[in-house]
């Protein structure tokens, strides 16, 4: 029990950290957006009205799979369904959802942000944009699930960006990566029409890598 405890406590920090760190790179604003991970069975997971560049371990609540808090004082983001959707669908290791701002403008104009560089990969190529819900709604938090089919992040209409990876840490780097890729393409299209690469494009990139012996 102690040792479970020990995981519990040292999770709610981990995601008080990455809270910290994306906010210092500017993905977190204020109270909006949410960073959970799983430990076992259960998630731990911000709770509601964080400003989330300052959480400690206290603003983070630990939820059993069936969302009851089993540890904290405050309550569980409201996207806390979506998150715990990941988990059940997915497999996850951990979840990050951001109001990002070229994310979040992406999401304003398109249906799908091609993929217009081959890191894109590692996120699944083009990234699909859910059509627009109420914040913690079920509506959201399903076509939010539609949308992450085959991906590790998907664009949520006139709203932000989710991500998810096996550790807490691949999490952050996608939403690091989907950031980058979305300010890409919103640069590019102040100049033009950007290029996507094609699937052959795409295809000749995976095999390149696994030549290479990239991990990814």
């Amino acid at each position: 029990m102690a040792m479970a405890s020990s995981a519990l406590d040292e999770a709610r920090r981990s995601v008080a950290r990455a809270c910290h760190g994306l906010a210092g790179e500017g993905l977190l604003i204020g109270s909006a957006g949410n960073v959970s991970v799983r430990v076992g069975e259960h998630v731990a997971v911000t709770a509601t009205g964080v400003v989330l560049g300052r959480a400690t371990a206290d603003d983070v609540v630990v939820v059993a799979p069936d969302g009851t808090v089993v540890a904290g004082d405050r309550r569980p983001t409201s996207e806390l369904e979506l998150h715990l959707g990941v988990y059940r669908r997915y497999g996850a290791g951990a979840v990050v959802h951001t109001h990002s701002p070229q994310a979040t403008a992406v999401s304003l104009v398109l249906d799908e942000l091609p993929c217009v560089h081959y890191q894109q990969l590692a996120l699944g190529g083009a990234i699909r944009v859910a059509p627009f819900a109420v914040f913690g709604s079920a509506e959201l938090a399903a076509e939010t699930l539609t949308a992450l089919d085959g991906k590790a992040a998907a664009l949520l209409a006139n709203h932000g960006a989710v991500t998810h990876g096996p550790t807490l840490e691949a999490a952050v780097d996608n939403a690091l990566l989907l950031e980058w890729a979305c300010g890409l393409y919103v640069r590019a299209a102040a100049l033009g029409a950007p290029r996507g690469l094609d699937p052959e494009q795409q295809d000749a990139v995976v095999a390149a890598a696994v030549r290479r012996g990239y991990g990814r």
